[in-house]
């Protein structure tokens, strides 16, 4: 059976206090109502703290990701425009910024005399320049920073502080030439002084400061020079500032001298070459060098005599030509007054230039020796004929006369030459043809075969070839004057080319200034030869030099002042009226002398002439003579020249008429 759980005792709890009895009321006996309390203000129940519902994060996922798909497309399509569609295109844009390429300027070649001495060369120079923009206030922290730069470089560059000043304040651009080649003292110069400003600008604004010299730039070039100034100037000629020949030898022959410039490619990164990437290109090849037939001593000694005689007489200008007789070379071309090709800026541009072969004038009486040539060659006259000379001659429309009014002279053709009478002059040559018209045609053709009215061969630039008209169109005066000089015109190389031809037996060798070249490789190459031309015979020739000895040893003869002790002296003198060049009319006169020696063995040739001297003489003989004594026989000296020992001819020069 199962077992029954025992009664469960109830545990009495503590007693419960007792409810208050209600209270009733005494008619119904129904509770009396309850007094009301004190109803507490109901408490709101804790505000519960909002939740933020994050949305859906898919969406913008979505977004972000179709827009990446859309960058990442556009780099796709440009990748592929630019592989594969315009790939050439831009692999061509590439390599043209990638590489640059650079000239390398060649090396001018020298030119130097007859003995290797150096007259015009190339050395290293430097262009000045700045970056205008370092130079504003902005970047210079200085209001004036122009104009303390310019006042710093302008004794050092020679120029004017406010030149500089200007070039320095342009602010758009970021370079400006200050000044051209520079030597590489006057650039150190400028480097000392940048670096005495640059520890300054160190020292101050705690190591901030500013180098006002720091906008100072240069560019290494070449700049050539002339080291014996004046000397030669008239022939060397000058270059322009591009370096280019821009007169005489140097625009002469300005392709032989410039050389081939050469290029160099390379890598470049931000403007600095790429050392790992090699380079490739052409080497620039040099100028030659280039010997002239000059020779500097005897240049020296010809521009000394005539730059003196040109000052002290207060002419115009004037020339003096030194030949070799038997090579036709030119040994010293000589103007007064010169220039200096190293500073341009001082000189005339009216001496500029090589007178000696721009310059076109009537020689005058050094004319009457083709004049006699013609006559002996033709056969009509010998040196002994006799020449009775008045004291005037109506010839056409004009009335002829010496240079001094004298008494009927009985001379000789010889006398005729020394004493440089031009009645005698056009009496001889009126027995070269039968009428007026033969004798112009006999004239001319001689003239010509001397080279007047043709260039001298030389190719210089500007050279002259001269005036002479045809024959049919001379004038009637001229018909008579250009026998004895006047009416006709030739530079003095012309001049001295005729004394060449006959020291030189009657041939004329076209004169040369260019002995030969020299390459980059170092050999020498000669110039071609001079053509040749036979004028005269030999005996008409040397008749001729012996009648030119009597101009200056012969007591009657106009070149007494010319002869140099110990030596036999051919010469003439020459007194032409001149035309002036801007006036076109007859004004002041030309004087000149030209010669060889020695007479019986001619070496060297010399043509003097000064035109329009203003004070003391102007006679040819007595201005041009002593000239010529002293280049001559500097001449004969520099060359060791000994004297012949042999006699002179001493012909006659008068003759005592019949009664």
């Amino acid at each position: 059976m199962p077992s029954k759980e025992p009664p469960r005792r109830r545990v009495p709890g503590p007693a419960r206090p007792a409810r208050p009895a209600t209270p009733r009321t005494a008619a119904s006996g129904r509770p009396a109502p309850r007094p009301e309390r004190a109803r507490r203000p109901a408490s709101r129940p804790p505000a519960r703290a909002r939740t933020i519902r994050l949305g859906s994060p898919k969406p913008r996922l979505r977004l972000v990701s179709l827009g990446l798909t859309l960058v990442m497309l556009v780099f796709v399509v440009r990748l592929l425009q630019v592989q594969a569609v315009d790939a050439s295109a831009y692999a061509a844009k590439a390599e043209k910024h990638r590489y640059q390429e650079y000239t390398l300027s060649a090396d001018r070649g020298e030119i130097t005399d007859r003995s290797g001495v150096a007259l015009a060369a190339s050395v290293d120079a430097y262009d000045i320049t700045a970056d205008p923009k370092l130079f504003t206030p902005e970047e210079s922290k200085v209001a004036d920073a122009p104009e303390q730069a310019a006042a710093l470089l302008a004794p050092i560059l020679g120029k004017e502080p406010a030149d500089l000043a200007k070039k320095l304040r342009t602010p758009k651009s970021r370079y400006t030439l200050l000044a051209r080649k520079q030597t590489p003292q006057v650039w150190n110069q400028i480097k000392d002084l940048k670096k005495v400003y640059e520890q300054k600008a160190k020292k101050e604004n705690g190591g901030n400061g500013i180098n006002l010299l720091g906008g100072i730039l240069s560019e290494p070039v070449t700049k050539r020079v002339y080291p014996n100034g004046e000397l030669a100037a008239g022939i060397l000629g000058y270059v322009n500032a591009e370096g280019r020949g821009a007169g005489g030898v140097e625009s002469m022959l300005d392709k032989d001298l410039a050389g081939k410039d050469g290029k160099i490619r390379f890598a470049q990164s931000g403007g600095r070459r790429v050392p790992t990437a090699g380079s490739q290109g052409t080497p620039a090849v040099p100028g030659s060098d280039i010997e002239l037939t000059i020779d500097r001593d005897i240049q020296w000694a010809a521009q000394q005599a005539i730059t003196d005689q040109v000052k002290k007489s207060k002419a115009d200008r004037g020339y003096v030509v030194v030949q070799d007789t038997r090579t036709g070379e030119v040994l010293a071309m000589a103007n007064a007054p010169g220039f200096d090709p190293n500073d341009l800026s001082q000189a005339n541009a009216t001496a500029m230039g090589n007178a000696a072969l721009q310059d076109a004038y009537e020689p005058g009486s050094t004319s009457k020796v083709m004049s006699m040539a013609a006559v002996l060659e033709e056969g009509v006259a010998t040196p002994g004929t006799r020449v009775t000379v008045p004291n005037r001659l109506h010839r056409g429309d004009r009335l002829f006369s010496d240079d001094i009014d004298h008494i009927t002279w009985y001379l000789t053709l010889n006398g005729v030459l020394a004493r440089s009478s031009n009645i005698g002059t056009i009496l001889a040559t009126g027995q070269l043809g039968k009428d007026q018209a033969e004798v112009n045609r006999v004239l001319y053709s001689y003239l010509r075969k001397f080279g007047v009215g043709s260039p001298t061969g030389l190719d210089f630039p500007g050279e002259t070839p001269g005036i002479l008209a045809k024959p049919e169109d001379w004038s009637t005066s001229q018909q008579y004057t250009i026998p004895f000089g006047q009416g006709l015109s030739l530079s003095a190389m012309q001049a001295t080319s005729v004394y060449q031809t006959i020291a030189n037996g009657g041939v004329r060798i076209e004169p040369t200034l260019v002995r030969g070249t020299k390459g980059p490789d170092g050999r020498f190459t000669a110039a071609p030869a001079p053509k040749e031309s036979r004028v005269i015979s030999e005996k008409t020739a040397k008749t001729l030099g012996q009648m030119l000895e009597s101009v200056v040893d012969d007591e009657d003869g106009t070149g007494n002042k010319a002869a140099i002790p110990g030596y036999r002296v051919a010469g003439k003198t020459g007194t032409a009226n001149r035309v002036d060049p801007e006036l076109g009319i007859y004004k002041g006169y030309t004087a000149s002398f030209a010669g060889f020696a020695p007479a019986d063995e001619p070496r060297i040739a010399v043509y003097c002439a000064i035109q329009n001297p203003t004070k003391g003489t102007y006679f040819g003989g007595q201005l041009c003579g002593p000239i010529y004594k002293k280049v001559m026989e500097f001449a004969l000296k520099t060359l060791h020249v000994a004297p012949t020992g042999s006699q002179p001819a001493k012909l006659p020069t008068t003759f005592k008429p019949t009664p």
